[in-house]
């Protein structure tokens, strides 16, 4: 009876830790809106202007949930790689914790355009995109809805700073099922600037894509950073 009392309230605690990292990835998603619309618009555009409406939105979902597939597979590699590194060892999830606090905190720079250390990351990821782009210029061509699922899966692959930093939450997991789980909540995050593109108005895609914006999700990815990193600095005193 006393075991089960004493597990109860580690649950909780295990389920509000991934609760507040599942909103942590999907604010990350939502705060790149601008980005988002700057690094995949263009192809969501192309989709947009080539069928009707009813296409259109048709191409559009299954763009984005190839997309998302090809995160939630990154997501789950990356999980699974941890899991295999890590076993359950405190220290080391720690140290992941703040290395996720860190990328928020560098996201949150990157976005308001004073630090852009993320875009080293960037280029390390593009010798693997020019083999794959190709492919993806080739997939849009063509108008069936499994060739958009596909184009999305390899436009997913796309370097992207905004990607590496939510990959830093599904290392956290240390879990391929979760690592995938906070990447589709990443992904979620990034739906609304991503079919704004191709559905909403063009003032709304400047508010999106302005600096303004950008620089106010920017503060905003700080601050939770700053947040985590407290968070991790206390379960570090505690352990010790």
């Amino acid at each position: 009876m006393t075991t089960t009392r004493k597990q109860r309230p580690n649950r909780v605690i295990k389920t509000t830790i991934m609760t507040l990292d599942l909103f942590a990835a999907f604010l990350m998603g939502l705060a790149g809106a601008g980005h988002c619309l700057m690094m995949c618009g263009g192809l969501a555009g192309a989709i947009h202007h080539q069928q009707s409406k009813v296409a259109n939105l048709s191409a559009l979902l299954f763009y984005n949930a190839g997309r998302l597939s090809s995160y939630m597979i990154a997501g789950a590699l990356v999980g699974l790689l941890s899991q295999a590194a890590i076993s359950g060892f405190s220290p080391a999830l720690l140290t992941l914790r703040f290395l996720a606090a860190f990328f928020l905190i560098a996201l949150g720079c990157y976005l308001g355009g004073w630090w852009l250390g993320l875009s080293k990351l960037e280029h390390l990821g593009r010798p693997l995109w020019q083999r794959l782009a190709p492919y993806a210029g080739k997939l849009r061509q063509s108008n069936s809805l499994m060739s958009r699922y596909v184009a999305g899966m390899v436009w997913g692959w796309l370097p992207c700073g905004l990607v590496y930093s939510a990959l830093s939450w599904s290392a956290l997991s240390a879990s391929p099922v979760n690592g995938a789980l906070y990447m589709l909540a990443f992904g979620l995050g990034t739906l609304p600037a991503m079919l704004a593109f191709g559905w909403f108005s063009g003032a709304l895609q400047s508010i999106l894509k302005g600096q303004g914006f950008r620089q106010a999700m920017g503060v905003l990815m700080i601050v939770y950073g700053l947040w985590v990193a407290i968070i991790a600095l206390r379960q570090a005193l505690a352990f010790n």
